[in-house]
């Protein structure tokens, strides 16, 4: 049996706690909630999570990581010290912890490890529940000026949303996803997204691409909870129109709220427009519209790697698309519970070509499928520049792709 993709460490002692905790991960479904067993792990271990600098917490279906992104930049060009938190990781499970602007070293994940499985004494936990007692360990004896943490899935019942008073919440765009967890309608949704609301914490929301179904909802929950609300359109526009150089009008919306958010916690971390804009237009985050430098590639060819999953992620590719005139193929690999027609509705139009790849694991959406590498070669030799071609529909294979080709 191959060794699962989540668990590939250059570090054996790592690569050995990752696969305990992708163990605990696949013995059991998806529980969202905040179980007793991971409440005990926290008090066990002290309550970090009720001892960590002041925290951003940041929900929503598409844009949460870009938007931490920004506002990582911008707080770190000002001269913070930021920790974040995000899922999933693309290459090495490192990246899912940021301490004081660095990715998480390996000896840290060992030490703290060690520390939550010992706490835990044996106890049925989830690999998300270890993982986020992990990042709120690391968090709480770290000093720093912030904490930017993303939710996993949801919002209400997400393992991140025990942090009693954040400085402000911040929700991304809404669309349908995990309907099988959260719901199967954008009102159900929006609904377990708001829940990270609290009372008297600002949250700043996001341009929703169906407000007149999304908003309602979260205006309701602001009310009910007492949070003040920052909601686009009605409470703030985007008068900056900062530039990111993350390709995608979808991105100009993130970087936006990043901004917005920063204005909201100004009396607790001072910041300026021209720092903000400047940090904002160097902001990297990959497989968002990331440009891949691959050398076997012949020139001509441009190839582009997107972890977009969803409907409302492949209408903001195909909105990219269009801006150029350039042909178009796509190369595309996802999960079998995603929404692969839906996925490819708004994408195939666009495209030359399609070629369906593996992913790492087993469930894939497509038959037919091959190697990704295949696939492009496939495209480069049968089909003529100038052209495009963009590897998407999962994070898995986005992290596929950049272990194979380690990007500079």
């Amino acid at each position: 049996m191959s060794t699962p993709a989540d668990t590939l460490h250059p570090n054996p002692a790592v690569a050995t706690r990752l696969a305990h905790l992708y163990g605990l991960a696949r013995n059991r479904a998806v529980d969202l909630g905040f179980r007793p067993p991971y409440l005990r792990l926290l008090r066990a271990l002290g309550d970090p999570h009720l001892h960590l600098p002041p925290v951003v917490h940041i929900a929503g279906t598409n844009g949460k990581g870009s938007t931490l992104a920004f506002l990582r930049a911008a707080l770190e060009a000002h001269g913070y010290a930021v920790h974040a938190y995000t899922s999933p990781h693309l290459v090495r499970f490192n990246e899912r912890i940021v301490l004081k602007n660095k990715t998480i070293h390996d000896d840290t994940i060992l030490t703290l490890f060690d520390r939550v499985m010992a706490a835990n004494a044996g106890a049925a936990l989830t690999f998300f529940e270890a993982t986020t007692a992990l990042a709120f360990l690391a968090f709480a004896q770290t000093p720093s000026d912030v904490v930017l943490l993303e939710t996993g899935m949801g919002g209400r019942l997400d393992c991140t949303n025990v942090v009693p008073r954040p400085a402000a919440c911040v929700i991304t765009a809404i669309a349908l996803d995990h309907a099988e967890h959260l719901g199967d309608t954008l009102e159900a949704i929006a609904r377990e997204k708001a829940g990270i609301m609290k009372p008297g914490v600002p949250c700043v929301v996001a341009r929703q691409e169906a407000a007149n179904v999304v908003n309602p909802v979260l205006i309701e929950t602001a009310a009910r909870v007492e949070a003040p609300l920052h909601l686009h359109g009605r409470d703030w526009q985007d008068t900056a129109q900062d530039v990111p150089a993350l390709p995608g009008d979808h991105q100009r919306d993130n970087a936006a709220t990043a901004r917005q958010t920063l204005l909201t916690l100004s009396d607790t971390l001072k910041t300026d427009s021209d720092t903000i804009r400047s940090a904002i237009a160097q902001t990297t985050w990959p497989a968002r519209l990331q440009k891949l430098d691959i050398k076997w590639v012949p020139s001509g060819w441009s190839v582009w790697l997107d972890g977009g999953h969803n409907l409302a992620a492949a209408q903001a590719l195909a909105a990219w698309v269009t801006h150029e005139d350039t042909l178009l193929h796509l190369i595309v690999g996802m999960k079998a519970d995603k929404d692969a027609p839906g996925f490819l509705a708004p994408l195939a139009p666009c495209a030359t070509s399609i070629q369906y790849a593996t992913l790492p694991g087993p469930h894939h959406a497509f038959p037919g499928m091959r190697p990704w590498d295949d696939a492009l070669r496939h495209i480069v030799t049968h089909h003529d520049p100038p052209a495009r071609v963009l590897i998407t529909g999962s994070l898995y294979l986005a992290g596929e792709v950049l272990r194979s080709c380690p990007q500079p």
